[in-house]
């Protein structure tokens, strides 16, 4: 599994559009709209590097009202939601 955290300065007239759409692509689990330097934060849950590139490349790309986008990439997950997540189904 391949988790990415995408930084979105997105228009300001369009934000909570960008907002809907993205959470409507596959493989986007959460988007937050927040203060700060960046518009918008989206985490990405997919099986293959491939996966979060065609994510990136293409599907956020035919999104209009994004202005700049940072990526990155997550290495260790240390969240009491990924611990609880394992339990729930089983493990």
């Amino acid at each position: 599994m391949v988790t990415s955290i995408i930084l979105i300065n997105a228009e300001r007239t369009k934000i909570n559009e960008v907002a809907e759409k993205l959470q409507e692509i596959a493989g986007i689990s959460e988007v937050y709209s927040v203060s700060g330097k960046y518009d918008l934060v989206a985490i990405i849950r997919v099986k293959t590097n491939d996966d979060l590139a065609d994510l990136v490349t293409n599907k956020m790309l035919a999104i209009d009202g994004i202005a700049k986008t940072e990526t990155m990439l997550a290495f260790q997950a240390y969240s009491r939601h990924d611990l609880e997540a394992m339990f729930a189904v089983g493990m």
